[in-house]
C-alpha cells in the first residue's frame, strides 16, 4: 500500500515549499491578502467558501452569555439591605439597571424606536444623569434580565455577515455591528466586577467565575 497521501507527500512528512510558493505568500503578505482572508473567516466564509458563521456565533454567545449569568449571579447574591441601601454610590439596584438597560438598547441596532420593557423607562438616556424615580426590586430586574438575555441570544444568532460590516447605529461606540456584541459583552463584565467588588467588600462573598453559558444559541 502507497505511503502517499493525493498531496504527493508521504504521511507525516512535512512538504517542502518550492521557492515559487515561498515568492507567493510574500506577495500575499505584502498585500494584505492573508489578512483578508482572516478577516473573511471571522466573518462566516473562509477562502475555501467554507461557513463558520454558526460556529463563531455559537462562540460569542457562550461568551456573551456567560456574562450575563455572571450578572445573573451578582443579582441574586445581593442581601436584601445592601439591594434597598440608598446611601451607597453607586446604588447596587441602579448598576444592574444601567447594565440591563445598555444590553437592551444594544441589541436593538439604535436609538431611534427603542423603548425598555415595562415598568422601565429612558431615563438612562438623559444627559442630565438622573436616576430613575424609584429603586426598581431585584425581581423586577431579575425579569428584564431574562428578557434582555433573550433578546441578545436571538440578536447574535441573526447577525448576518452583510449586517456586521456596517457602521454601528451607535455614535458613542462608533466601528461597526460586528464589534458591538464585543462591546456591549465588555460593558456587561465591567460592571459586573463592580458588583463583585462590592459583595466582597459587603458580604466578605462574590459569586464565582462563569467559564462559558450553559444556555446554547
Amino acid at each position: 500500500m502507497s505511503l502517499r497521501s493525493k498531496g504527493g507527500a508521504r504521511r507525516g512528512e512535512k512538504r517542502c515549499l518550492s521557492p515559487f510558493f515561498h515568492n507567493v505568500r510574500k506577495h500575499n503578505r505584502r498585500h494584505g491578502l492573508e489578512e483578508r482572508a482572516c478577516r473573511g473567516i471571522l466573518l462566516g466564509k473562509s477562502a475555501r467558501g467554507c461557513h463558520l458563521d454558526k460556529i463563531w456565533k455559537a462562540v460569542v454567545w457562550r461568551q456573551f452569555g456567560a456574562a450575563i449569568d455572571m450578572l445573573e449571579n451578582a443579582v441574586r447574591a445581593c442581601p436584601q439591605d445592601l439591594w434597598s441601601d440608598r446611601s451607597r454610590r453607586p446604588e447596587f439596584w441602579y448598576v444592574v439597571y444601567h447594565t440591563l438597560f445598555y444590553l437592551d438598547l444594544y441589541v436593538s441596532d439604535s436609538v431611534e424606536g427603542f423603548t425598555p420593557p415595562a415598568p422601565f423607562t429612558l431615563s438612562e438616556l438623559d444627559p442630565s444623569g438622573a436616576l430613575p424615580e424609584r429603586p426598581y426590586t431585584k425581581e423586577e430586574l431579575q425579569s428584564y434580565l431574562e428578557h434582555a438575555r433573550s433578546k441578545c441570544r436571538a440578536w447574535i444568532a441573526a447577525l448576518t455577515v452583510d449586517k456586521a460590516q456596517q457602521p454601528c447605529g451607535f455614535e458613542w461606540v462608533g466601528g461597526s455591528y460586528g464589534d458591538l456584541p464585543f462591546y456591549s459583552m465588555r460593558h456587561v463584565q465591567h460592571h459586573v466586577g463592580q458588583l463583585n467588588l462590592i459583595l466582597s467588600e459587603v458580604t466578605q462573598a462574590a459569586p464565582r467565575w462563569v467559564a462559558r453559558t450553559d444556555v446554547s444559541i
